[in-house]
């Protein structure tokens, strides 16, 4: 049966009047001008700065924070930003703006996500926080239980929730397209950023440097070397003082424990491969590439992980890695596999893709039903299709009822919006990628990942992929390794629950 149009024009008519149905019931949304809620924005810079310009369509730009001076004078500039106060610590400007603002935007490094969150939680403001919800599993908990308990409307920025292909996928496979979900699998193209544990030029230090630039001078006489080395030095040297001249090195860090700043090493973009900071290319992706398999096959509560890797040295993510969870089974389906696998060209087994006729492409996901296979080639969740083992393709929809998100200009601005209708009609489930719902659990499930990753810190001789890490066995309920005396790794536990550096909150 194909898919009930008119249900579709119904969703879409509804929407465009300004209303949005859910469970029943028909929530009004005031559009006008002078009502715009007041928004906060916690990092501007990259996926930050689209965050804040898809925030300021629907409000009122109050301050925006960045510990990048330059980003943050930049920002200013532009038109929505020219009255917004400017700040370099977002404590400050949530303090002093408390009664102004409505939402705040977090779209800082993985490690300063909770610690935004909560404030502005605490202080009963509105969140949209950037994927992944957090760094660690008990700051996403943790995140979800403020957000319930102080009845505010959240989002998490996973915008492929806001596709109608995602929410339609969901749907179909929930009503039993593919009949009985049995596996899961997904794969990536990430990490695209610097992730080499090993790498000989990953200098942390001056004086590690220093070291480098002795040993690797040119130069006919030893005096010479020593000359270009010093210049090398000294090179380096006034690069570190002009990065702090613009970054606040203290308040980047933020939650973290102190090491000394290099110019490129961690800011902008690279701070995502390393542990302190952020959460690998399985926290980069996995809450994009999770959002139909999370919610259609129920992946939550995973009993047990263990993962293999290229190795690492608890300080940066290992270059790759491939990641097995088991979830229990539950009265929609028995016991669920999830394979995991990152790095361009680690994927399942090709025999796999061949059972169903599939050419994969760097990045996707495939989840097996007893009937058959959802394939889905795009990080956001479009392209999906369905095939029978053989490669026939299941062109037929069942007719199943789905509520699509108001069309605004994209999905990534879809998303946005949906949070502000949310906070409109006082109903925090009108955002799909609530923290309570969605966001929470999701990224706990996809972080235990990274515990696994830390437990197979041994790669294979050549660079390749190592042998099993050891299993961690887990309470989901109580957010506890429960073979944790008998793990070899040391260290575990602090991806649970992380110790904030003072000035920073995390249990009240």
């Amino acid at each position: 049966m194909k898919t009930n149009r008119r249900r579709f024009l119904q969703a879409a008519t509804v929407a465009s009047v300004g209303y949005f149905v859910v469970a029943g019931n028909a929530q009004e949304e005031s559009n006008s001008p002078n009502e715009k809620l007041g928004v906060a924005c916690v990092g501007i810079g990259g996926k930050g700065g689209g965050d804040a310009d898809n925030a300021m369509r629907f409000g009122n730009a109050i301050a925006i924070c960045d510990v990048d001076k330059g980003r943050l004078a930049a920002k200013g500039n532009a038109n929505a930003y020219k009255n917004a106060q400017k700040y370099v610590d977002f404590r400050e400007m949530l303090t002093k703006h408390e009664k102004a603002i409505d939402i705040v935007v977090v779209s800082t490094p993985d490690h300063m996500h909770a610690a935004a969150a909560l404030m502005a939680m605490r202080l009963g403001k509105h969140v949209y926080c950037q994927k992944p919800l957090t760094r660690t599993i008990y700051e996403a908990r943790l995140l979800a239980k403020v957000a319930k308990e102080k009845g505010v409307c959240t989002q998490m920025g996973n915008q492929g929730t806001a596709l109608s292909e995602s929410r339609n996928a969901i749907a179909q496979l929930r009503a039993g397209l593919i009949g009985k979900l049995k596996e899961v699998y997904i794969w990536s193209n990430r990490p695209v950023w610097a992730q080499d544990p090993f790498s000989p030029s990953r200098w942390l230090t001056i004086d590690d440097y220093a070291k480098y630039a002795r040993a690797s001078a040119t130069g006919e006489t030893p005096e010479e070397k020593a000359k270009e080395a010093e210049k090398m030095i000294e090179a380096k040297k006034d690069a570190i003082v002009k990065g702090l001249d613009v970054l606040d090195w203290k308040l980047w860090l933020g939650t973290a424990k102190f090491r000394d700043y290099m110019p490129g090493l961690y800011h902008a973009f690279a701070w995502r491969g390393w542990w302190d900071f952020g959460s690998g290319a399985l926290g980069d992706m996995a809450c994009h590439h999770v959002t139909v398999p999370f919610a259609a096959c129920d992946l939550k509560d995973p009993t047990w992980v263990r993962a293999k890797t290229t190795g690492h040295d608890f300080n940066m993510f290992p270059a790759s890695s491939t990641i097995e969870f088991e979830f229990p089974a539950n009265e929609k389906r028995g016991v669920l596999p999830f394979h995991w696998y990152d790095r361009r060209g680690n994927q399942p087994p090709a025999e796999l893709f061949q059972k169903y006729g599939i050419k994969p492409k760097d990045s996707g996901a495939l989840i097996i039903g007893e009937n058959g296979a959802f394939y889905n080639s795009d990080d956001y969740g479009r392209n999906n299709t369905y095939y029978k083992q053989g490669g026939e393709e299941i062109k037929d929809r069942l007719d199943v009822e789905v509520t699509y998100a108001e069309d605004k200009g994209g999905f990534d601005v879809n998303q946005m919006y949906e949070l502000f209708r949310a906070v409109k009609a006082n109903n925090p489930k009108i955002a799909v990628s609530n923290f309570v719902d969605r966001a929470g659990p999701m990224t706990e499930t996809i972080l235990l990942g990274n515990l696994a990753v830390w437990a197979a810190s041994e790669g294979a001789d050549d660079g390749g992929m190592g042998e099993w890490g050891e299993k961690v066995d887990w309470d989901a309920k109580n957010l506890k390794v429960t073979n944790l005396k008998d793990l070899k790794t040391p260290g575990v536990e602090g991806l649970i629950k992380p110790v904030y550096s003072a000035g920073y909150t995390l249990d009240e």
